[in-house]
């Protein structure tokens, strides 16, 4: 997979992907997303923060992905990357099948594509300032529709990133030399979850004005019995 990283071409074969969910730090923002998710059926995890694993191939950098159903939804999500002994942060949408998610959250997340932003920061540029980063996501109901803010919020209400590398295995990864990802839970949506005809999203970093952004359409197939 191509990325960016220092304004030069930055490419990365990802051997192993991790969704980190319940990431949520404050107890009563994990309970508000449980409660958001039992609405549309999904039972509560066994314990929190959980680390699904889930296929390397659904990344993808595309501008439209296709789903069954009308049933997913995107999540904006901090994208971690380790390769060569170095962590690099970005942003990515846990796209996820929510009729499947009332089954099995762990063959939800494995359903759907996971589009990621193609810019890349170092980790350690902003290491000492991850909680002031901010992340927004807005979705269009449908294609002839305005944007509509879905999610907004800075990482300070996602567990440390740090704790997450630790608890995935990522940092265990990072120094084996293997090149893994994660993408690191998310905030609730303003309105509720519900699907959309397009998502997009941002990672902002405003102690130096700058952003990764990245938007994709979503391509309803129909279920066929």
């Amino acid at each position: 997979m191509d990325f960016i990283l220092d304004d030069a071409p930055f490419s990365a074969q990802i051997a192993d992907l991790t969704v980190a969910g319940w990431t949520g730090r404050d107890p009563a923002a994990i309970r508000h997303h449980i409660d958001e998710l039992a609405a549309i059926g999904v039972a509560p995890p066994s314990s929190v923060p959980l680390y699904y694993r889930v296929a390397a191939g659904l990344l993808t950098q595309a501008e439209r992905i296709q789903v069954v159903g009308e049933g997913t939804s995107g999540e904006v999500e901090p994208f971690l990357l380790a390769q060569d002994g170095e962590l690099f942060i970005g942003l990515a949408s846990d796209h996820t099948d929510r009729d499947l998610e009332a089954h099995s959250v762990a063959l939800s997340k494995q359903a759907c594509a996971k589009p990621v932003a193609s810019v890349l920061w170092r980790f350690s540029e902003v290491a000492d300032r991850l909680d002031a980063l901010e992340l927004r996501s807005w979705i269009k109901e449908d294609v002839a529709s305005d944007w509509l803010i879905y999610q907004e919020g800075t990482l300070a209400a996602i567990r440390p990133l740090q704790d997450l590398v630790e608890g995935s295995g990522l940092d265990a990864a990072r120094s084996a030399g293997m090149t893994s990802a994660m993408l690191c839970g998310t905030l609730g949506a303003k309105g509720g979850v519900r699907p959309a005809a397009a998502f997009r999203m941002e990672l902002r970093d405003p102690a130096r004005d700058r952003a990764i952004g990245h938007s994709y359409e979503i391509k309803t197939l129909p279920i066929i019995a």
